[in-house]
Order: C-alpha cells, then sequence, then structure tokens
C-alpha cells in the first residue's frame, strides 16, 4: 500500500487550513493526505480524525480528514499571524519532511507560511521554505521547478534584482540546475530521456553578441559540453518564441535565466494549476503556488485548485519514484 502524503499546515491565519478541509472534500480516498496541525486550529466543517499513526491516513482519509496532532503556542485568528505560532509552524515542516525522508509519507506537500511572522517569532534564519526544507534535509543545491500540465518551467537565478542576473548566473550555477532538473525529471517524473530547452538571457538570445554576450560566453558553453554528453538539449534559445504550444511540444521542461522570465508563461498558461516543486531534496515536496493570502484568511473564498493540484502531483510524482527504483 503507498504511504500517504503529509501535509503541512503553514501559517494558521493565513488559508492553508481552510483549503485542506476544502481539498480533504474533493479528495478524500481517491489522494490520501494527513494534515500536521493543532486540531484547534483545524475548521469544524468536515469530520477530523486524529491520528497516532500517520500510516492509517490511508484508510481513514475516506471518512474524515485525518491530523496528525502537534500542539502550537497560539491561537489561529484569520489574517491575524501570531507569532506565539511560529515554532508549531517550523516543527510541522520539519516532522513533515521526516517522515517523508524515512517513508511513512510518501511525500511532503507544504501549505504557505508567512516569514516575518517566523521571524518575529523564531528569528527564522531563512530565506523561505526551500531553504528550511534544504537545511533539514542535509543538501546544499535544489532548485524551484513551477509545474503544470502544460508546461515545466525552472528559474536558475530566483529571487534577486534583474539588474544581478547577469553577476549571479555562472556556468556552474547553470550547470548545476540543469543536473539538477534533468535527475528530478527522470527520478520524480518518469521521463527516461529528459528533453531540456535552455532559454537564453538577452533579447532573440542576444543575437551574436549584438544585444549582450552572455548567451555566447556562459550560456551556450554549457549547452555545447552537455549535448556531447548525451543530453537532450536545445538552446540559448530565444525567450519569447519558447512558450507558444508548437514549442513547449519540443520538450519536457524549459530552464530559464531569471525569476520572471519562467513564471510569466506558466502563470499566464495555467495561473489557478500551477504547482511548486523542489527538486534536488532526497524526498518528493510539492506547494501550492501561492501565499498566506491573509485579506481573504477566513471568508470561505479562496480557491483550493492549486492545493488539490500539489497533492494530486505528488501522489504522480511517488508513484514515478517508486517505479524508477524498480527499474
Amino acid at each position: 500500500m503507498t504511504a500517504p502524503i503529509a501535509l503541512s499546515c503553514g501559517e494558521p491565519a493565513g488559508i492553508g487550513l481552510e483549503l485542506a478541509v476544502r481539498a480533504w472534500e474533493q479528495l478524500k480516498g481517491d489522494v490520501p493526505f494527513f494534515l500536521i496541525a493543532d486540531p484547534r486550529h483545524v475548521p469544524k466543517t468536515v469530520p477530523v480524525v486524529e491520528l497516532s499513526d500517520p500510516r492509517d491516513a490511508v484508510q481513514a482519509c475516506r471518512d474524515a480528514l485525518p491530523v496528525l496532532p502537534l500542539a502550537f503556542g497560539g491561537q489561529a485568528i484569520a489574517g491575524q499571524p501570531d507569532p506565539a505560532n511560529a515554532e508549531g509552524v517550523m516543527e510541522a515542516i520539519a516532522l513533515g519532511a521526516r517522515l517523508a525522508m524515512d517513508g511513512t509519507a510518501s511525500a511532503l506537500c507544504t501549505a504557505p507560511i508567512h516569514k516575518k511572522a517566523l521571524k518575529d517569532g523564531t528569528s527564522f534564519p531563512w530565506p523561505g521554505h526551500t531553504e528550511y526544507l534544504a537545511h533539514l534535509a542535509g543538501v546544499e543545491n535544489v532548485v524551484m521547478m513551477l509545474a503544470s500540465e502544460q508546461l515545466r518551467v525552472v528559474p536558475t537565478t530566483i529571487h534577486i534584482a534583474l539588474a544581478d542576473v547577469p553577476q549571479i548566473l555562472t556556468a556552474q550555477l547553470l550547470r548545476k540546475t540543469l543536473e539538477i532538473t534533468r535527475d528530478g525529471l527522470r527520478n520524480q517524473f518518469g521521463i527516461e530521456d529528459p528533453r531540456i530547452a535552455v532559454a537564453g538571457l538577452n533579447p532573440h538570445a542576444g543575437e551574436g553578441g549584438a544585444m549582450g554576450h552572455e548567451d555566447m560566453t556562459v550560456i551556450a558553453p554549457v549547452v555545447e559540453e552537455l549535448l556531447s554528453q548525451g543530453w537532450a538539449l536545445s538552446g540559448p534559445l530565444p525567450a519569447d518564441t519558447m512558450f507558444h504550444a508548437a514549442a513547449r511540444a519540443k520538450y519536457d521542461a524549459a530552464v530559464c535565466m531569471y525569476h520572471d522570465q519562467a513564471l510569466i508563461p506558466i502563470k499566464t498558461l495555467d495561473f489557478d494549476r500551477g504547482v511548486n516543486v523542489t527538486l534536488g531534496l532526497p524526498f518528493i515536496r510539492t506547494s501550492p503556488d501561492h501565499g498566506t493570502a491573509f485579506d481573504i484568511a477566513g471568508k470561505g473564498i479562496a480557491t483550493p485548485t492549486s492545493l488539490i493540484e500539489a497533492l494530486r502531483m505528488a501522489q504522480r510524482m511517488a508513484a514515478s519514484r517508486s517505479d524508477h527504483k524498480e527499474h
């Protein structure tokens, strides 16, 4: 029997808990998962069962939302984050990661956190969720992928100023990003020989140096080296012609050079169904592609679509990973 997915609750004052409830209403036994949370915080709009053993979630999920109880220091008031809950938020993530690493959970799906509340409550030293998970797993290099049925994209540089991208974008960083992306596509998506499209940095991929030299001096040599090793790569490609339907049919993932170059196309194509996937961890991690949304928390208007897709993708990835190990 496949292990259930662990869902960490994220910031209790945000929309994560109400979306977990709505996700269970739609998925129930089709995608068995359990919520790691303080039971006091969970909306009682559906049946809830507290677990002593996370593995019981596979059976329990058919009739009630399974909750693995974890005591938090404060209350959950919609839209009003309480720093007293910061330690509980961090422990929910850490517990989910441990259960995913030891196989009790098939994957970890994470509801959104609020970094300021974590810093106020615990002096949270990491830039975000992904870096904290990398710390918990003891790995240095991870890659952020945004994925949907229509497109998978990976930004090589992420949350930095656009002016800093040319300095941060090195051959070493690009090569490592491509290696982690290829391994993730093979091991977690079941694509044996992944086709990866590599975007250029400058307009028209530099147009032979007329619009910048990084495409010729940084990107192209990495692509050529990996092509010589038998990789299925194309690039550097002009980013403005990479994302129409005919172009997308030629690759399994696009590696882009900066944040918006990657995220604008996927959010335009499939805004509600985009899923954040962390590659390079020793376990599967997915997350909805949205934040805590304090402005609408508790109002019953937040859509659970991205969380549902994140849980479904975690299930598919776990199945692909299992098949890959068997072969």
